[in-house]
């Protein structure tokens, strides 16, 4: 720890690589790991419940007042003079992966304070990166400084992003936002943390992100080092008070608003006409390949019509 970080930041990245280090021997012999289904496609480990006892009680033996929004464990209400100070945490974020042997996965630990982020920590465990940022005083990988990346036209950059993956995820319209997003840059990614990739676009080592259906806990430390490395994070409307409207955009101030004229109009938040625009695009393809398929039916038998598939846009 360093004398020169704040010591709520010093106490974090404490905890953050106390964590890594549970995680790190469990992934020596990841197949033994107890893991358990909180729903379809969503995974907890023994790993995850551990890290994240061992964070919650570093950070609460230094400062036994404040409060807790943890993704295992749930919310915990601060006392006294502490109450306005919240840790966000993700003990492991990319289960998945680790689960799988995948090595994309970290510790993040945010720290809000009256709802503003003023603290983050974020650990790479298998590449012994730290990522940490103070509100105001910058974002560092590994004690130097980091900026998100100067390109400036979006067919030049490599974004990342996250796939839908719960039961009742609109499926439909993310896939309509990535289509049109895929021709418009060189690449696009899915490593499948999405802490991490946040903290790559801080990094410079992408351009942007893009995701829907994340919780504060995925996204509120790596919105803190987009911000401090000189980026914007925000909904896919471009409003920066998106912590807890399950749609996050980052990137650099020219390419975040060139993603905002993309995606906006998918994002829960878009106006009326655009959810409109987005409904009938998303029927578009269906009654043309129904169409299509007329002339064929007709010169046999006829074929009834099929009933329409169910349109699962959150609009």
């Amino acid at each position: 720890m360093s004398s020169n970080l704040h010591p709520m930041l010093n106490v974090a990245i404490k905890a953050a690589r106390a964590a890594g280090a549970i995680i790190n021997r469990a992934a020596m012999d990841v197949e033994t790991v107890r893991v358990n289904v909180k729903q379809t496609n969503d995974f907890v480990t023994e790993v995850d419940q551990a890290a994240e006892q061992i964070i919650i009680e570093t950070l609460l033996g230094a400062y036994p007042d404040h409060a807790i929004l943890a993704e295992e464990s749930g919310e915990r209400a601060g006392r006294h003079g502490g109450a306005d100070h919240q840790w966000i945490i993700d003990p492991l974020d990319g289960t998945t992966n680790f689960i799988h042997g995948f090595p994309v996965y970290c510790v993040s630990i945010a720290l809000a304070v009256n709802g503003r982020l003023e603290q983050a920590v974020m650990y790479d465990p298998t590449r012994n990166d730290l990522f940490h940022a103070t509100r105001g005083r910058g974002a560092y990988l590994n004690n130097r400084r980091i900026r998100v990346a100067k390109r400036t036209m979006l067919k030049d950059t490599l974004l990342s992003t996250g796939f839908p993956f719960r039961p009742g995820d609109a499926m439909k319209p993310y896939l309509a936002a990535l289509g049109d997003v895929m021709p418009r840059c060189a690449a696009v990614r899915r490593p499948g943390s999405a802490a991490l990739d946040l903290a790559y676009v801080a990094a410079g080592f992408s351009d942007g992100f893009f995701e829907v259906g994340l919780s504060p806990w995925d996204v509120a430390a790596g919105a803190l080092l987009v911000t401090e490395a000189g980026g914007l994070v925000g909904n896919w409307t471009g409003e920066p008070d998106f912590l807890n409207q399950r749609e996050c955009l980052a990137g650099n101030p020219r390419i975040y608003g060139q993603l905002v004229n993309i995606l906006g109009k998918y994002s829960k938040f878009a106006s009326a006409g655009d959810k409109a625009a987005v409904r009938q695009s998303l029927q578009t393809p269906q009654k043309e390949t129904t169409q299509q398929a007329e002339p064929a039916a007709a010169a046999t038998a006829p074929v009834p019509s099929a009933a329409p598939e169910a349109d699962d846009a959150p609009f």
